[in-house]
């Protein structure tokens, strides 16, 4: 899969809009990587028990382009699954099980009068494991609380699109992704038995951040799975007291309490190893979290100089991360070619969600600034 082509024409979407004078807000979320602590972020598990996640965003974002229509409808545009919907009002609306089920639903949970495009693009597809749906419901629920002059704070962001990616689309998900994708950074997110989620920016020396991310590598394996059918098994088995799953989730915990103070360090090769440790113990979890495909990946990659790794999401697809050291990547790199597997460059990024064009909105209903300006934050790559 060509993952360098789908950032090219969603960029050259936005700057056809921008040359042509059309006033915009685009709002992006960026997608994350996660280390260690998955399963734990579960309601299920962390009610009981607390839990934690240890995970970063990268350089890959979903985007949300708003811009205002005069006709009373609205319109979304889903450039990743080329559909165009619109409809007269909010309570109209029915796509649930779609693929506009998102979007959709911070409509209705927002509830207000508004008569809007909605232009939606992901660089990354979904289904691949790094967290595309809470990055797109946080996108799209930021960009219309700014639109309609309502900001959230990266909490209220965060738990308001976890409610509605819960409650409203009804998915079994954890808390661990909305909090990465609107905080941005590295991060050790813990999960509170009362509901209450902490968000721990860990600072690293300068260096040492560096060769973390050097030494990361991600690969596709060549299929996407939703998470979603894996995590509610999951959340399932953490309703009970005791038992295997919930002792597999107990060892993944410990893992992610490890491997903070040893990323401070800088012990590198350690905390790869860690990253094998938390995999072997994560699988135990659900016999849907690995396959024979993936764990075939994961032997060949190791065999070539990989210290450890995981799959990035809940499980059975989407893309391999692996902790090698720099002098043995082209081993590693040139082994999973042969499989037919190629990676995807890469790097961490520290701002989440945030608005990168607001064309201020000045309009008869009062939306937007009082001093139109056209502010351009960042270049699109």
């Amino acid at each position: 899969m060509e993952f360098s082509r789908l950032s090219i024409d969603k960029a050259s979407f936005i700057s056809v809009l921008i040359t042509r004078g059309i006033q915009v807000l685009i709002v992006r979320s960026p997608l994350r990587i996660s280390f260690a602590g998955g399963g734990t972020d579960l309601p299920a598990y962390y009610e009981n028990f607390g839990g934690a996640v240890l995970s970063s965003t990268i350089n890959k974002y979903f985007y949300t382009v708003l811009s205002e229509r005069r006709d009373g409808r609205i319109q979304i545009t889903s450039s990743d699954s080329h559909i165009f919907e619109s409809w007269h009002e909010i309570a109209a609306m029915n796509a649930i099980d779609s693929e506009l089920e998102i979007p959709v639903a911070v409509l209705k949970e927002l509830d207000e009068e508004v008569s809007i495009d909605l232009f939606l693009a992901s660089e990354i597809p979904p289904g691949t494991g790094l967290g595309s749906s809470a990055s797109e419901c946080t996108s799209i629920l930021k960009a219309l609380t700014t639109y309609l002059n309502h900001p959230l704070s990266k909490y209220g962001l965060a738990e308001r699109a976890f409610h509605i990616t819960r409650d409203a689309v009804g998915r079994h998900v954890g808390r661990q992704d909305e909090f990465a994708t609107a905080f941005g950074g590295l991060n050790l997110i813990t999960f509170r038995p009362d509901g209450h989620t902490e968000v721990e920016r860990i600072d690293l020396r300068p260096r040492v951040l560096e060769d973390l991310q050097s030494s990361l590598m991600l690969f596709f394996t060549g299929s996407a799975q939703y998470s979603w059918t894996i995590l509610q098994e999951e959340e399932q088995k953490a309703r009970h007291s005791a038992g295997p799953t919930i002792e597999a989730l107990h060892e993944v915990h410990a893992v992610v309490e490890r491997m903070v103070p040893v990323l401070k360090s800088g012990d590198l090769d350690h905390f790869g190893a860690l990253l094998d440790e938390s995999w072997q113990r994560k699988k135990r979890i659900s016999a849907w979290i690995s396959n024979a495909r993936i764990d075939y990946l994961y032997n060949v990659a190791r065999r070539n100089g990989a210290l450890g790794g995981k799959i990035t999401g809940a499980g059975s697809g989407g893309f391999l991360l692996l902790y090698c050291v720099p002098d043995l990547q082209e081993n590693v790199r040139a082994a999973l070619m042969e499989e037919g597997v190629t990676d995807m460059t890469f790097s961490f990024v520290t701002e989440g969600a945030q608005v990168m064009v607001n064309d201020s909105f000045i309009d008869a209903d009062g939306h937007g600034s009082r001093h139109p300006a056209f502010h351009l934050i960042s270049r699109y790559k």
